[in-house]
């Protein structure tokens, strides 16, 4: 039995009992209002208070990056997205992108595959792992995926795509979602229709950016597709796309219906967007980011897990786009990146961190990565 828990944000909920062709499951559907109620989402077996879910991102979503976020409020929270036959052939860098904790939960994973025989054996893999939700990815627009038939390829085909999915529901008893996009191009703009395959397969959500494969990640977000897509499905839908702001967000359930949003670059150098969402919501009042004592601080935090991980020379690496990103838009900070860009040590790079206290600026800008 699932009860509404208190949460202040934008909606009231009641249960409903959906019966798929191969599952009987609860999910929480949500109708809107705009400002306090209880709020719950139910993904199959997995029940969520919050509607803010940070999204899998290639290179980033690692378990430092992760951790950060839910300090912060992030509940739900994936991996990078990983290719089947990556899972399969077990390459060298599949341990640290699986990599996870006690506190890293609940934790989903992306996977991308066109092949039913490989995503059988990659289901397989997975069971010894604890992961809470497994998303197919039907969306990643970039040129070396969909040549392979990959990713947002599968918008093309349909029923392909309805196949792999009953293939995972039928595999699995963790939930199945799948990530898809508006289209592939202006010209066939058919999310409404894969979505209602998909869900004929029995999935339990439904992750949907609101742009098409030509456009990747410019240009705009096609609210009316989203929105038809939600109203055509029981099953929770979840959208994403310019998720940089309470206001972005708050036009986001408005003009779509959906039930979550997914933050993606948003979070870049950003981890208090989830604090900022929940502030929005509850006082609809804009939050302007954290004071540069925090900022430092939550850098500091970020670089030492980055270190624990991947060890100094790799850690540093990685954290050098971080680095960037945390302080974009602030001015007087170009000398400090370059200084982080050029750090052969630790120390060298806590130092350029330390210095950013010396900036005279109580709360930095929200800006675009």
């Amino acid at each position: 039995m699932f009860l509404p828990v208190s949460y202040e944000f934008v909606r009231v909920s009641f249960v409903i009992f959906i019966h798929s062709q191969t599952h009987c499951f609860l999910v929480w559907k949500v109708t809107k209002t705009l400002y306090g109620y209880s709020y719950m989402l139910q993904i199959g077996s997995l029940s969520l208070n919050s509607p803010f879910i940070l999204a899998p991102l290639s290179g980033i979503s690692d378990l430092p990056f992760r951790t950060i976020n839910r300090s912060f409020g992030c509940e739900l929270a994936f991996t990078e997205m990983i290719d089947v036959h990556s899972l399969y052939y077990k390459s060298k860098k599949l341990q640290r992108k699986l990599s996870t904790n006690e506190t890293d939960k609940p934790l989903g994973i992306q996977l991308l595959g066109n092949d039913p025989e490989f995503i059988i054996k990659a289901l397989e893999i997975l069971q010894k792992y604890e992961f809470n939700l497994i998303d197919l990815n039907a969306a990643c627009p970039t040129k070396k995926v969909v040549s392979k038939g990959k990713g947002a390829c599968l918008l093309k085909q349909p029923k392909k795509l309805q196949e792999l999915l009953a293939i995972m529901v039928k595999n699995t008893s963790i939930p199945i979602t799948v990530k898809i996009r508006s289209g592939w191009d202006k010209q066939s703009v058919n999310a409404k229709e894969v979505a209602q395959y998909a869900q004929d397969a029995g999935i339990q959500g439904l992750f949907i950016h609101g742009r098409t494969r030509i456009q990747g990640y410019s240009g705009d977000i096609d609210y009316k597709t989203i929105g038809e897509v939600k109203k055509a499905l029981h099953i929770p839908v979840i959208a994403s796309g310019n998720i940089f702001s309470g206001e972005a967000v708050k036009k986001m359930f408005e003009e779509t219906g959906c039930d979550a949003v997914v933050i993606a670059r948003g979070a870049l150098g950003n981890p208090w967007i989830f604090e900022e969402m929940k502030a929005y919501f509850r006082h609809t009042t804009l939050h302007h980011g954290p004071g540069m004592d925090e900022r430092t601080k939550t850098m500091h935090i970020h670089l030492q897990l980055c270190l624990d991980f991947y060890g100094e020379r790799t850690g540093l690496i990685l954290f050098r786009k971080f680095f960037n990103w945390y302080t974009k838009g602030i001015p007087g900070t170009k000398p400090l990146r370059e200084q982080a860009c050029h750090a052969k040590t630790k120390l060298e790079i806590f130092s350029a961190i330390q210095k950013l206290c010396r900036i005279p600026i109580a709360t930095s800008p929200q800006t675009k990565p």
